[in-house]
């Protein structure tokens, strides 16, 4: 059969973001236009709509606003979720998760885990989310993303296992859009069935033009009828797949050895500084303040943005003829209403989680808790940090971070991430006032409710700790 040759498509020249003219726009954004722009993080509700297994052990879980707003993001940020892993009556745990669709898709959203055996939240997120649960989101938040606007679009996109979910994101994101755009993914996993979302990388590949997509299984010999790389990253990959590696921007996400290997090699290859861009969520301290800054703009107008909608919603309706009144969410100084239409059906079941930790404590010393004078002191800082459980004053300069000192004096508070993401050091301030620059694992209502992170806290005063 004689196959006839297909002309390349003629794009426009570059990528450009949906909502990028109207970031650009003198007479201010319409209401429905301000809807669909990334630049207002909000704390919502969502619903689950529906669960994709996925290769790799890991699961795609798709949602919707509660309210019916579509949710605005740029390709590549997170969300911070709460996972009420120990029960409806207990705190949550809060989890960020990279967000893997396309917000050029934005009435439903995606987050893709991967179940880690050993872990708190993604055994009981793979279990427990279903269809009809709904869940309370901080987002979007992170620097880690595609550019509004790129007039010569060439990218390198390096993933490692679970770093393939911002990384599909940004595929799905190029994929979707008109203009001219040089794309390169380099994938490595583990084994040769367990690469997440292979048909669709496949798909993607055969029919744009634009997109180049390489595997590799790391160190894993090869298996018998693999045809894709193998080894782990090295400069010689590196050229193989993109000998042009110093002229595009490259994204990488994965483990911090991995980046950490990316980092150096990419530099060897003759890629600057400026072109690197990494999803650490611990380690590079650049990216970290990059992060806070993202995350300090969605907790700061995460309410006052409620007000702003609410002014906004109500000016575009009213303004709009009445055959085009189909998506209507509702706003008020509370924030977003849920949206009419078919009944949320949730699915309120836990699964107890064995030997997990009871509630919160209230904000307060209980009365005849024991007079922090009598506690022995360690350090010689200029400020005092009481510790109400452990019987210990630490003194603490102001530039030091709480955790680390609670650490060195042999104060138990449990942490993982260390930089202010996954909430887990979360504990109750009784007094005092600290500096906290977060990265989305805390919520202004536990904020208000006295809990801070010490992980990325730094006391302003002395305080009085229940820890």
């Amino acid at each position: 059969m004689t196959v006839t040759p297909i002309p390349e498509a003629q794009r426009i020249r570059g990528l450009e973001m949906p909502w990028n003219r109207v970031m650009g726009t003198t007479e201010g954004p319409a209401g429905a236009a301000r809807a669909l722009g990334p630049w207002h993080p909000q704390e919502f509700m969502a619903e689950c709509v529906e669960t994709v297994p996925e290769v790799g052990g890991m699961m795609t879980f798709v949602f919707r606003r509660s309210d019916g707003a579509p949710l605005a993001f740029r390709p590549g940020q997170y969300l911070n979720i709460a996972f009420p892993v120990n029960g409806e009556t207990h705190d949550p745990v809060d989890r960020s998760y990279s967000l893997s669709s396309s917000p050029t898709e934005p009435w439903t959203f995606s987050v893709t885990v991967k179940r880690d055996p050993g872990g708190l939240v993604s055994p009981w997120v793979h279990e427990n989310v279903k269809p009809g649960k709904v869940l309370e989101m901080l987002g979007p938040v992170g620097a880690f993303h595609l550019p509004d606007v790129d007039r010569r679009a060439r990218y390198l996109l390096l993933a490692a296992g679970a770093g393939i979910t911002p990384i599909m994101s940004m595929l799905r994101t190029i994929h979707s859009l008109p203009g001219q755009a040089d794309v390169v993914v380099l994938y490595h996993g583990a084994e040769a069935g367990g690469f997440a979302f292979h048909q669709e990388l496949a798909y993607i590949a055969a029919v744009d033009s634009r997109v180049k997509v390489f595997y590799s299984l790391g160190d894993r010999s090869r298996q018998e009828g693999w045809e894709g790389l193998t080894g782990r990253l090295t400069t010689a990959m590196l050229d193989e797949v993109a000998p042009d590696a110093n002229g595009r921007q490259v994204y990488a996400c994965g483990p911090e050895g991995y980046l950490n290997t990316a980092t150096e090699l990419l530099k060897n290859v003759g890629v600057d500084d400026t072109s690197i861009h990494m999803e650490f969520f611990s380690g590079d301290r650049q990216t970290i303040l990059e992060y806070q800054a993202e995350i300090a703009l969605a907790v700061d107008i995460a309410e006052e943005i409620a007000e702003e909608l609410a002014e906004s919603a109500e000016e575009y309706y009213e303004s709009q003829p009445t055959a085009f009144g189909l998506y209507e969410p509702g706003y008020d100084a509370e924030g977003t209403l849920e949206a009419t239409g078919l009944p949320l059906e949730t699915d309120d079941s836990t699964v107890p989680v064995p030997g997990s930790p009871g509630g919160g404590s209230t904000v307060g010393p209980e009365t005849g808790s024991p007079d922090v004078s009598t506690f022995d002191t360690v350090g010689t800082g200029r400020l005092t940090l009481s510790f109400m459980r452990t019987g210990l004053n630490v003194r603490i300069d102001p530039e030091e971070h709480i955790l680390g000192a609670a650490k060195r004096a042999g104060v138990r508070i449990g942490a993982n991430c260390q930089e202010g993401m996954c909430g887990s050091c979360k504990i109750i301030k009784f007094s005092g006032d600290v500096e906290m620059n977060h990265q989305g694992g805390i919520r202004a209502r536990e904020i208000e409710a006295g809990k801070f992170l010490p992980c990325c806290s730094t006391a302003l005063t002395d305080l009085v700790i229940d820890a």
